[in-house]
């Protein structure tokens, strides 16, 4: 029989007997001209492709897998894609039949190895009580490969992508075939196993013919695959290293498709760090950010890919390496995808569920606009993600007239407004009051100890006189929109010096409002991490927080239960009788019913953090200042948050920034050396099961080998936290 014969007979055969029969002897004298693609390979009725977009069929759990049918409808889905692979490779003889025989010959005899699979799945299948067709069955492999122009679309798409996977899912689900008894079934997946390294080889071997000689194997790789092709679809739940290495595949192959992710399906988020939105806010495009900051921003770059899922979107100038990449994934977090900021309108052809900046601002718009019209998830239009009412929550401003409205309904003892929700703390009843007006005494700040806003000097001269006369000497005046910690002026000298009256002077010309408020003395840092959805106003977490003299970030720390307690830390800066806790976490609760209004009123949704900390007053005693700032983005605090996610149970951790100084203080002469010696010290444990967590260690949240002035660095223990807070570092 001529292969073109043979070829026509299995992929327009209505019969399954006829598509898996092969003679003894096959020519390839006569290949005859190249076939339109069809819409769909032959098929007896009851095999046939379910229409597309109907929903995936459901695949059987390996917790299943006891019951003989549910291995059954397993084995069921994998003899459909060998059937499918049978008639691709039928089909690419029909396309190319100008393609080199060598070739073809090839094709021929993998072919011939689809069809001894597929009757050797029918036989288990059989065993089963299962026939195929007894199940829906897709066309996905048809719609990924059919489409090929040329035979290197083939052997990437099937060969170094379908077959490559198999490397994968053949062990894994044999060894659950066999952990329930099911040799039988064990033993076919080893024999396709085997034979899967041949199939690989043999692309393998003419993708490299094909591909331009100057690309790596990867980047040819990448390249040649079409939407919705992806590397993510040539890769099972665990990458088998020992088979592609079997099978000729480069180590930098292997390694970059193990760090690789791309959605396989579900509409990605998209994330970006883009921390100067209040700087692009205060001075519109003319905001310049220092070089140390515009370094610091390209060194944390690759922060949000700890806030995504598995499968969402980061942007970034910078791809991570894989070299930390994989030292990510081995500490058991999901990895997402990487998109090139330069390369933000590839993506203007997906399907994006949500935008999800590190702060909405006018950058954030800049930065997105291209994929706007790719949004699918959002409830209203993407460009309208931010507004005028939201900027003002920037605004250190509108943070202490919050407070101020909060500090004075609690010593009034009005009543918050009520909700049909649980409260956002979600551990008691709320009894719909902030405190009683003694409790507030007790443990709040005082209207005088929050901050006064003003717009010119006169004004700013007669509240740091108002201030100095309640007998609060140290006086910190602040930008109303300031860039971590900055823009700032401390007044501790008896009077107004020269170059501090000239400072506010500038200010003002700049048109720069500024908070004029007590420097109180601090104890203790903390922050609530909160997100507004569509529902209301969830809370996700309690941190503590270290700053610097100019109130610039250091690390945070998080305690067991910290998704729903104050820190100890801060707790036990109070003294007295009745539970301290369960009354700041009433308090809070009244913060929080208040903040969702106001969030509500401008339409804000997104992540939102509030800093906050404990004083000691004049009299010595502990006062809390419940809000200084309201952050609307992702802070530090939600990004140690989401970290500990990946902990085990009643774990602490800290999230540190060490900057080029610190290194050197702490005697090491590289962010490499530090993060050796860091892991030297603190090595990774892992523990549980079916996910393991980490239990012990630290971890380099950027890469320490291209960091320029800043390497953050995750630390977890099991148990609770040391008695200062944070773990202990180098």
């Amino acid at each position: 029989m001529e292969l073109r014969e043979f070829a026509e007979q299995i992929l327009f055969a209505t019969n399954l007997e006829e598509k898996l029969r092969a003679p003894e002897v096959i020519t390839d004298e006569h290949p005859g001209t190249a076939l339109a693609t069809p819409a769909a390979p032959g098929r007896p009725d009851h095999l046939i492709f379910k229409p597309h977009a109907t929903g995936k069929s459901e695949f059987p759990g390996l917790h299943r897998l006891e019951d003989q049918t549910e291995r059954g409808k397993l084995l069921h889905f994998f003899g459909n894609h060998e059937l499918l692979a049978t008639e691709l490779m039928a089909l690419v003889l029909l396309k190319f039949p100008e393609a080199p025989a060598a070739f073809r010959k090839g094709v021929l005899q993998t072919l011939k190895d689809e069809q001894e699979h597929t009757r050797l799945y029918l036989e288990r299948m059989k065993a089963c009580g299962v026939q195929l067709g007894d199940f829906p069955v897709s066309g996905y492999f048809w719609r990924c490969v059919a489409p090929m122009e040329h035979p290197i679309d083939y052997v990437a798409g099937l060969c170094l992508t379908f077959e490559q996977a198999n490397l994968d899912f053949a062990g894994h689900y044999g060894r659950n075939f066999a952990t329930v008894g099911d040799a039988d079934s064990a033993k076919l997946l080893e024999k396709i196993y085997r034979d899967e390294i041949g199939h690989v080889a043999y692309g393998l071997k003419w993708f490299r013919r094909w591909k331009n000689p100057d690309e790596s194997d990867w980047d040819a790789f990448c390249r040649t695959l079409k939407f919705p092709l992806s590397p993510q679809r040539a890769k099972g739940f665990t990458v088998n290293v020992a088979g592609r290495k079997a099978a000729g595949l480069d180590e930098n192959f292997i390694s970059q498709l193990n760090v690789y992710s791309q959605s396989k399906g579900r509409t990605p988020s998209v994330f970006v760090f883009n921390p100067f939105a209040e700087g692009r806010i205060a001075e519109g495009k003319t905001f310049n950010p220092t070089k140390y900051q515009a370094q610091l921003a390209r060194d944390l770059e690759n922060l949000p890919q700890f806030l995504c899922r598995q499968d969402d979107l980061v942007l970034v100038q910078r791809k991570p390496s894989v070299e930390f990449l994989s030292g990510i994934k081995q500490a058991g977090f999901p990895l997402p995808e990487f998109v090139a900021l330069e390369n933000t309108r590839s993506l203007e052809s997906r399907k994006l569920g949500s935008l999800r900046p590190w702060a909405w601002g006018p950058d954030s718009l800049e930065l997105l606009k291209p994929v706007f019209a790719s949004v699918t998830g959002e409830k209203r239009d993407a460009e309208k993600r931010f507004n005028n009412g939201i900027a003002q929550l920037y605004s250190k401003a509108w943070s202490a007239e919050f407070l101020r409205k909060i500090i004075s309904g609690s010593n009034r003892g009005d009543k918050a407004q009520t909700s049909n929700r649980q409260p956002a703390t979600g551990n008691r009843q709320f009894r719909q009051s902030l405190l009683t007006p003694a409790a507030a005494n007790n443990w709040l700040c005082s209207e005088n100890e929050i901050g006064v806003a003003a717009v010119s000097l006169d004004e700013a001269l007669a509240v740091i006189r108002q201030i100095r006369s309640r007998g609060h000497h140290p006086i910190v005046v602040k930008e109303a929109f300031g860039v971590a910690g900055s823009n700032a002026l401390r007044l501790f000298e008896p009077e107004i010096l020269p170059p501090q009256k000239r400072w506010l002077e500038n200010a003002f010309a700049r048109r720069r409002e500024l908070v004029i408020e007590p420097w109180l003395e601090r104890l203790t840092d903390f922050s609530v991490q909160l997100e507004m959805t569509a529902d209301g106003l969830k809370l996700c977490g309690f941190t503590g927080l270290l700053n610097d003299a100019r109130g610039q970030f250091i690390a945070n720390f998080a305690e067991a239960h910290h998704h729903k307690r104050i820190p100890a830390k801060v707790i036990a800066r109070f003294t007295g009788p009745g539970n301290i806790s369960g009354w700041l976490l009433e308090f809070y609760n009244g913060v929080f019913m208040a903040l969702e209004s106001e969030l509500r009123r401008v339409d804000f949704t997104g992540p939102i953090g509030i800093d906050a900390f404990v004083y000691r007053d004049t009299a010595g005693a502990a006062k809390l200042k419940p809000v200084v700032e309201i952050n609307p983005r992702h802070t530090m605090g939600r990004v140690l948050v989401e970290l500990m996610r990946q902990t085990c149970q009643n774990s602490s951790g800290s999230f540190r920034l060490v900057n080029a100084a610190q290194l050197r203080a702490e005697g090491f002469a590289s962010f490499p050396v530090y993060a050796r010696a860091l892991a030297e010290k603190f090595p990774l444990q892992l523990a549980g099961e079916p996910v393991p967590r980490i239990r012990h260690g630290a971890l380099c949240l950027n890469d320490p080998a291209t960091a320029q002035v800043c390497l953050g660095v995750f630390q977890a223990s099991c148990g609770p936290a040391p008695a200062e807070g944070c773990p202990t570092f180098l």
